[in-house]
């Protein structure tokens, strides 16, 4: 498919992706379908319509998904057959929808994304007006080829976004956003709990600053204010091509977060150091909230050996809250590249003795689950449902732990309780792996009055029967 998609004049935006998000030991990704993630930019987002184009398997899946984790709105989509697709009539079909769904009193932007197949078919969505009856029209490609995790296909939207609106900024005057704070702006690139912002802008008072919108907005008009912040946090450092339009804008960008004491401390220097605040102010910042900090992490320790993996961007943030804490994490595993806006955590964990794996496939995290033998593993479902088989407690990293504030003292104790809980659990885990002991797995799985025998040759040779049979398929197609 990428080599379709290069041949159909896709070369430029795959040539861009493979710069912007580099793979790791893994060539596909390991998440959902990526096209999920700036799915969800789009559904969050007031007055802004949301159009698909892919296979109907794909859109049905990815509007299932959607509904699953929240969206309340409808995703249109355009369907396609092999006819329309390569006659170039798709693209015709889109431009109509488009067209028809351009009403400026209910939207002020429609979003259209080419799945893999148009991608791939090279369906030229840049051909698209930039606005229709004064409503903006964003095309983006987001093949699951080009894009590894569905973290990243959220800043494939929101650099779309944020070019956007620079570049209408650039050309005059722009709607004021809704709320203008009174002082110089912190810009918050990143999704996070609703309740870090407001423990962010507690922390930034003492320097004059205020926490200015988060990256991916809720509405088209923050993207201004963003753009005007007087400095951008890459919270989440995997925001690639958001990060090159703010500097485009010039604006300065400063990595990690205020998280835990040493997080905290580090962060609001950087902070003030970038917005030209004076030394008396960086320390008058530290000291009205360090203590604060301090205090809840003693009042809710957390031991035990934990391991640490997932696919959001921010897992690198969790342990280090969970080693201020108190706790072992020998292990951090994550989807997502390594990007120079993380090295401070990557250099504070690695001088922990963590081990860190930047675009950490599955079997590196489970091998780690193996290694250290935690007694809580935190990651994705097939990390979670491989360290429960083994009666290791585990907790799934996206619905149980990036739905926790993790900055500021309400972070600092936000992960005890839920952390603390599931450690605690090892004994019910050990008395059902002793209800269930010889029951089998993998293919003797069940209660046999003869135990099923593997049969790897059987396997081995169908196996080289369809590889012949997919080589005869594309020779005679081609």
């Amino acid at each position: 498919m990428i080599e379709a998609a290069k041949k159909a004049g896709k070369s430029e935006i795959l040539d861009q992706y493979a710069k912007d998000y580099p793979l790791g030991p893994h060539d596909q990704p390991q998440s959902m379908c990526p096209a999920f993630g700036s799915l969800r930019v789009g559904l969050r987002m007031r007055r802004t319509a949301t159009i698909l184009s892919g296979s109907a398997c794909c859109v049905y899946g990815l509007t299932f998904t959607s509904h699953f984790y929240g969206a309340r709105r409808s995703v249109g989509y355009v369907p396609f057959s092999s006819e329309t697709l390569v006659t170039g009539k798709l693209f015709e079909d889109i431009k109509e929808a488009v067209e028809q769904m351009a009403d400026p009193e209910k939207y002020d932007t429609i979003v259209v994304t080419n799945l893999c197949v148009p991608t791939a078919s090279g369906v030229p969505l840049r051909l698209l007006p930039d606005s229709i009856n004064g409503v903006r029209v964003i095309g983006i490609d987001v093949p699951g080829f080009g894009i590894p995790t569905h973290a990243e296909a959220k800043d494939v939207l929101a650099g779309a976004m944020l070019k956007y609106a620079r570049e209408e900024a650039e050309q005059g005057p722009v709607a004021a956003p809704s709320a203008l704070p009174d002082r110089p702006s912190v810009t918050l690139l990143g999704e996070m709990f609703p309740a870090d912002p407001m423990g962010i802008a507690h922390m930034l008072e003492p320097l004059g600053l205020a926490a200015g919108p988060v990256v991916p907005t809720r509405e088209w008009r923050e993207l201004y204010a963003a753009l005007d912040g007087a400095v951008i946090a890459a919270i989440h450092p995997f925001y690639t091509a958001s990060v090159r339009e703010f500097e485009a804008a010039g604006r300065k960008v400063v990595g990690s977060a205020p998280v835990g004491r040493d997080g905290t401390a580090a962060w609001l220097k950087s902070i003030g150091e970038a917005t030209g605040a004076s030394a008396a102010q960086i320390a008058a910042a530290q000291n009205a909230i360090l203590p604060a900090i301090q205090g809840a992490l003693a009042a809710k320790p957390i031991k035990g050996r934990i391991t640490v993996s997932g696919y959001e961007g921010s897992e690198l943030l969790v342990a280090r809250l969970l080693i201020e804490s108190g706790a072992d994490v020998p292990y951090v595993g994550t989807a997502c590249p390594q990007t120079k806006w993380s090295e401070p955590d990557r250099e504070w964990l690695e001088a922990k003795g963590v081990r860190v794996k930047y675009r950490a496939s599955l079997e590196q995290d489970i091998a780690a689950v193996e290694e250290f033998g935690p007694d809580l593993a935190i990651g994705t479902t097939p990390v979670v449902q491989h360290a429960k088989a083994k009666a290791i407690p585990a907790l799934y990293f996206t619905n149980l732990i990036s739905a926790r504030p993790l900055m500021g003292p309400a972070g600092a104790g936000s992960l005890a309780q839920v952390v603390n809980m599931a450690i605690g659990n090892k004994a019910r885990f050990d008395k059902m792996q002793e209800f269930f002991e010889g029951v089998g797995e993998g293919y003797a799985s069940g209660i046999w009055e003869d135990t099923p025998t593997d049969r790897p040759k059987f396997k081995a040779k169908y196996a080289a029967q369809n590889a012949l049979a997919a080589k005869a398929a594309e020779a005679i197609g081609s």
